[in-house]
């Protein structure tokens, strides 16, 4: 069975775990609506992806 061969102080894990950290989503403003959404990904609000409308519109949905 693996046994460390000395103590692992606490800053030498704690150096290890300082790039940790969170990053904020990439927010990007929609070309058609101009409504913010995420960077690759479908509009929620107009449907339109690169420039390609792949989800139907509202009023569409509707009729």
């Amino acid at each position: 069975m693996a046994v460390p061969k000395s103590k692992v102080f606490r800053a030498r894990g704690r150096k290890r775990r300082t790039h940790y950290k969170l990053t904020l989503p990439s927010i990007v403003a929609c070309p058609k609506c101009r409504e913010m959404k995420l960077a690759h990904h479908v509009c929620k609000n107009c449907g339109v992806y690169n420039g390609v409308q792949v989800l139907p519109l509202e009023d569409e949905k509707q009729a």
